[in-house]
């Protein structure tokens, strides 16, 4: 039996919802509707237009369910996931208080560095295992200020599936992300939420992903094309939790990850969270994963960057910059990707122009060179990252596993290899989708009982790239040394 379900996969930069069918020997997805997603000024916040993706995701099912077709017509199932930390809050009567805040929002400067007055920050890690960014979400509700109408916090996800099903929960892998999720008792926190002025009862109750949410209501289910009857099912709902879930690794294979796109998550998968000093001091975070897995990462600034150069220059040739930066000068201009300056949205090349001054570089002298730049500047934090992972964790890798958007970009793909020294296998496109769909169909009982039948089936059935490692090591050696001072 094949089983036909919907994946609504949402990113910072775009949303799409995916057909997915799956059955004995057979995994495949089919886009059906894609659509813009990104921050929106609105006074002197930047917010997501919640509305816009919900009215999108009504569209997207509609349209699943017509190209699903079959004697029975219409979808099995579907789930949802999106990017973490950010969240919206509702009222007593379950109404959405306001337009999210983006996670960009300047509303968090200083406000970490506040907090942590009161909560040190090893407290902090002992318990939540997160690496500590500006824009988490503890951070986030501190700089809300005034909480006294809200009742809940739903996560964006969690926010989707309410208003789809009626049901208020949060999936237990994007708590993870908020810094107020305790990840070896896999529960909320209550403490750290009182300490930082957090009201408990807005922490939801919890499920795992697998769980089914519930059935559609029925003027959600007339407006979607669906039978009120489809069930909405818990996944992975932080994408980079259904993205690892479709790391196409073999069983017993030493690997590490990226997991590529608008933000590039790296890092490893473990059965239990590392929460030393060694991991807090490099920044590490342990997020939940399917099944109780740990995704022990670092999140560095993905293709953010070059998006945001992109959106600047006008052009959408990127595979015409790409040729051309392949044949660019190596190393010639490096940069922290990092950098706090990268982070808010803005003119890339005058921010990539003013790092070089500061660092006592010549900046790009072309597009090209740009993007030459940020590629080769990406290989180099993932070199670095992945190799402090290997220390901490006291675990060797033999592969690095590239998996979403930056999986078809081939310079990136030979640059990680290159830095890394290992093979990179590129693949697949669409991780989150592929990871949510195979959650799906597990709770609908298809035959995908761990994480290693469900990779299996992604390799059988998706083509990888694989990309060795050339030049030489000492090349990368000297060039990590300019941008980060020696190697991690």
């Amino acid at each position: 039996m094949t089983l036909r379900l919907a994946a609504v996969d949402l990113g910072a930069s775009s949303g799409r919802v995916m057909l997915g069918r799956v059955g004995p020997d057979e995994l495949e997805l089919t886009e059906v509707h894609r659509f813009w997603n990104g921050p929106v000024r609105l006074g002197n916040t930047l917010h997501w237009d919640v509305l816009h993706l919900y009215r999108e995701t009504l569209v997207g099912l509609r349209k699943a369910a017509a190209v699903a077709g079959g004697a029975g017509g219409g979808l099995d199932g579907l789930g949802i996931d999106s990017w973490a930390v950010d969240y919206g809050l509702l009222d007593g009567a379950g109404r959405l208080l306001g337009n999210p805040a983006h996670y960009r929002d300047a509303r968090t400067n200083g406000v970490m560095e506040r907090v942590l007055q009161t909560i040190p920050a090893d407290e902090l890690y002992a318990v939540t295992g997160l690496q500590q960014l500006p824009f988490n979400t503890i951070y986030q509700l501190v700089a809300e200020g005034d909480l006294d109408r809200a009742e809940t916090l739903l996560m964006i996800p969690d926010l989707l599936a309410y208003w789809l099903t009626g049901k208020l929960g949060g999936e237990a892998t994007n708590a993870s992300t908020t810094q107020l999720y305790d990840v070896r008792a896999h529960e909320w926190s209550e403490t750290l939420a009182a300490r930082a002025g957090v009201p408990v009862r807005l922490l939801p109750d919890l499920r795992e992903a697998g769980d089914v949410i519930g059935p559609l209501l029925p003027a959600v289910a007339e407006d979607a094309g669906l039978d009120p009857a489809t069930p909405v099912i818990a996944v992975g709902s932080h994408d980079t939790a259904s993205s690892v879930v479709a790391v196409p690794a073999a069983e017993g294979e030493r690997f590490a990850y990226i997991s590529s796109g608008t933000w590039s998550l790296a890092g490893l998968e473990l059965d239990e969270p590392i929460l030393s000093d060694e991991a807090q001091q490099a920044n590490f975070t342990n997020e939940g994963g399917v099944d109780g897995r740990i995704r022990f990462l670092k999140n560095v600034m993905g293709l953010w960057i070059l998006q945001e150069c992109l959106r600047v220059w006008g052009t959408d040739d990127l595979p015409g910059l790409l040729g051309e930066a392949a044949a660019a000068s190596a190393y010639a201009v490096l940069i922290d990707p990092d950098d706090p300056s990268f982070l808010a949205p803005g003119n890339m090349p005058a921010r990539i122009a003013e790092f070089c001054a500061k660092s006592g570089q010549e900046p790009p002298p072309s597009k090209a060179a740009t993007v030459r730049c940020i590629l080769e500047s990406l290989a180099l934090a993932y070199r670095r990252t992945l190799r402090l992972a290997q220390t901490v964790a006291d675990r060797e890798i033999d592969v690095v596993h590239v998996i979403g958007g930056g999986s078809r970009n081939e310079l990136l793909c030979q640059l990680t290899a290159d830095a890394c020294g290992l093979p990179v296998l590129a693949g697949p496109v669409e991780a989150s989708a592929l990871g949510n769909v195979l959650v799906q169909a597990r709770a609908l009982g298809a035959p995908l009982p761990d994480l290693t039948a469900m990779r299996a089936l992604v390799r059988a059935t998706h083509e990888l790239r694989r990309y060795e490692p050339q030049g030489k090591p000492a090349d990368w050696d000297a060039a990590e040394s300019r941008v980060f001072g020696g190697s991690g």
